[in-house]
């Protein structure tokens, strides 16, 4: 445990002393969000923009996080990041609502205040009235913009506030192996909504560590699967876990094969309905284009030999409309990836065939954070949409949110407020199957008390497929 290591690292307030109980106050301190503030957020690769919203040379976009603001800017050399301040008195030179977003090429970056600017490769072109300043003022490579570390993965930029940490990739782990196996780096943003949530970032992130809660959460999907497929969490199976060969199990004793594949056709439409890139609506269809194919009698081998006949008619047909689409069924095997993946410290994948959903977290206080989600997919080249360039914000009970996360929505908040009740000291947690939350906690306690970062980042591809997984031993 953290408090067992020697060498000057920093006393962290309600640590997680047992990783099976998460303090209470962790989710509303004030002291414990101004350490994260100053701790953690500064030193993570924190997931920025995707690059489609940048496609040409001098696009650029904000990513605005805990007061720092970015500007992510393809060049012709490639993608590069700025702080977002002027080098006279600090004024934004672009943006400063967070979400702001254009084309320099032209123009150039210009601050609003004095009118200095600056070309795409951060370069200094303009100061008005010069000669009213010191010589050593305009020195060319002081006036330079200063850049901010920035890494691709996923189809998406990435930057870090720490010029010291180790990089995305090492971060993260085989997990970004994994990922662009399955083609993440051709996903496309097909829609993007964002809402403010009354709760910590901590308790949002959570809500998707697991799959203990769609029984209660989201009755529509259990319903397909309480009385057919093996029920992950009940205690006469070995292995816990909604993992994807749970899933795809058969039926129980006496339910025909019929039976069982419809009533598979029938969860994957209402993920679809309810989340769009989880299971997108193309994969639903040609999914149905094999209700009736022969199977075998045992449902138990039925299902599975279905799922890879379904995965081998998916690749198929969207490769031949011209999808960038791997094999689904040979990536399965050789790079398995989990129903829900997380990207340290607050980015989600949840991918089933082709396509994913994504959340990103951003804290805005101890009890307030803003959350987005995509719908990703592929398309023929030279067929992709218009990049998505601002998320429909709503209000979190909005019924205009597709009905999955809509009833995420709904426990998020209130527990939240019930996070303060007398005598509720510490989370309890399920040690087979809720370890993501404990070990994403504990990797932050390793933050805020100073760790060095190369164990950090050995400790955060732990991370890496521990959905619905054990508590892990994470080095410390």
């Amino acid at each position: 445990m953290l408090k067992s290591i020697d060498g000057g690292l920093r006393a962290v307030p309600f640590p997680v002393e047992d990783p099976e109980r998460i303090p209470a106050r962790r989710y509303f301190d004030q002291g414990f969000y101004d350490l994260e503030r100053e701790h953690l957020w500064p030193h993570v690769w924190q997931n920025a923009c995707r690059l489609e919203q940048i496609p040409e040379v001098g696009d650029w976009i904000e990513y605005a996080n805990l007061g720092h603001s970015v500007l992510v800017t393809r060049t012709a050399q490639g993608v590069k990041a700025y702080h977002n301040a002027c080098r006279h008195r600090g004024v934004p030179i672009a943006g400063g609502s967070g979400q702001a977003h254009g084309n320099c090429a032209r123009t150039g970056f210009v601050c609003p205040f004095h009118g200095w600017r600056w070309n795409m490769d951060g370069e200094n072109t303009m100061v008005y009235g010069k000669h009213l300043f010191s010589e050593r003022q305009m020195d060319e490579q002081d006036l330079r913009l200063r850049e901010c570390r920035v890494e691709l993965f996923g189809g998406c930029a990435w930057i870090n506030l720490d010029d010291e940490a180790p990089g995305l990739r090492e971060s993260l782990g085989p997990v970004t192996e994994r990922l662009e196996a399955h083609g993440i780096d051709h996903l496309r943003a097909e829609w993007h909504f964002a809402t403010v949530l009354p709760a910590n970032w901590k308790t949002a992130m959570e809500a998707f560590m697991e799959g203990y809660h769609v029984m209660q959460t989201h009755p529509q999907l259990h319903h397909t699967l309480q009385d057919i497929y093996h029920d992950a969490y009940s205690p006469e199976r070995t292995t816990p876990g909604a993992t994807e060969a749970n899933l795809r199990k058969g039926a129980i004793e006496g339910v025909a094969t019929r039976t069982a594949i419809a009533a598979q056709l029938e969860h994957l439409q209402l993920l679809s309905s309810g989340m769009a890139g989880m299971c997108h609506q193309k994969e639903v269809d040609i999914a149905r284009e094999l209700r009736d194919v022969d199977l075998p009698d045992n449902p138990n081998e039925a299902v599975p030999l279905w799922f890879a006949m379904v995965q081998g008619r998916i690749s198929q047909q969207l490769r031949a409309r011209g999808e960038p689409v791997p094999d689904l069924n040979a990536v399965a095997v050789s790079h398995p990836i989990r129903p829900v993946e997380f990207l340290f410290p607050h980015y989600f994948l949840l991918p089933m065939f082709s396509s994913m959903s994504a959340y990103r977290i951003r804290p805005l206080g101890p009890e307030s954070c803003y959350f987005e989600l995509w719908s990703l997919t592929m398309f023929p080249k030279g067929q992709e949409p218009e990049p998505v360039m601002e998320p429909t914000v709503l209000p979190y009970d909005s019924p205009e949110f597709p009905q999955i996360p809509r009833q995420d929505y709904s426990n998020i908040p209130i527990q939240q407020k019930a996070l303060h009740a007398k005598g509720f000291e510490f989370m309890r947690l399920a040690r087979g199957i809720e370890g993501l939350i404990s070990n994403y906690q504990r990797l932050i306690d390793g933050y805020l008390a100073g760790m060095p970062q190369a164990r950090l980042a050995s400790a955060n591809q732990v991370l890496g497929g521990n959905f619905d997984g054990p508590i892990a031993d994470i080095g410390f």
